[in-house]
């Protein structure tokens, strides 16, 4: 049987016993019909992960004592922080897992001029709370022990104000920049817009932050493909692949 890999929202320690999440206790027995005694992998965001074994295996309620720990992270030495305008339904969902899977360090969903999704109050804490969550899926699925940070859906001037990543890129299909026209980064952020694009204006105060022009070739890219073949390329050349 498989060794499944679960996120745990509570701090992890050797010898403690921990409470599994409803769904990951859901997972575990319902679907994989494990019990006690059972081997999982725990991983809490902070670094590493445990070896685990199941104690109480119940289809709602699951508890693990925690075993050794594991210091491998599986991290891109390229730190990217993704900018990416809200877009409706389920590609903003995809966005984010594929985005976790490649190896974003921080994600922000951001609020555009031209962008047809509007949130606000607690629609919008639930949103960042559900795209929180497939993150921590993510990182089950793709070994990662550190998930990504979701943002809190941010208007579009507020992240130029304050993003300090070394290489600041902005893409903008009528620019010629290729990403081999740039020196190597230790830490980039990629901003995308709507499935419109962002405006000229949007684009103006973005150079005007330090963003520069960025193409992924001749094509116009969807909004929910250009984030996942930038930092697909990002990692090609300065990162992990």
């Amino acid at each position: 049987m498989r060794c499944p890999r679960l996120f745990s929202p509570a701090p992890l320690e050797r010898g403690a016993t921990v409470a599994l999440s409803e769904s990951a206790a859901r997972h575990c027995v319902a679907a994989l019909r494990m019990g006690p005694g059972a081997a999982v992998t725990l991983f809490d965001g902070r670094g590493g992960e445990h070896a685990a074994k199941l104690v109480e295996a119940g289809k709602k309620h699951a508890t693990a004592l925690v075993g050794e720990h594991c210091p491998d992270d599986r991290e891109s030495a390229l730190t990217v922080h993704l900018a990416v305008a809200v877009s409706k339904g389920e590609r903003m969902e995809w966005v984010v897992q594929k985005a976790t899977e490649l190896g974003a360090t921080t994600i922000t969903p951001l609020l555009c001029e031209r962008g047809d999704v509007k949130l606000r109050g607690e629609r919008a804490d639930k949103k960042q709370a559900q795209w929180q969550q497939i993150a921590y899926s993510a990182c089950e699925q793709c070994q990662r022990n550190r998930p990504p940070q979701i943002n809190p859906i941010t208007p579009l001037h507020e992240l130029l104000a304050s993003e300090p990543s070394a290489l600041k890129l902005v893409l903008h299909h009528r620019s010629a920049a290729a990403l081999q026209s740039y020196t190597a980064p230790s830490s980039a952020c990629l901003l995308i817009g709507p499935e419109g694009g962002l405006s000229d204006a949007e684009i103006s105060a973005a150079q005007a932050a330090g963003f520069q022009p960025l193409t992924l070739g001749p094509r116009v890219l969807r909004t929910e493909t250009a984030p996942l073949a930038a930092i697909a390329a990002l990692q090609t050349l300065w990162g992990d692949f």
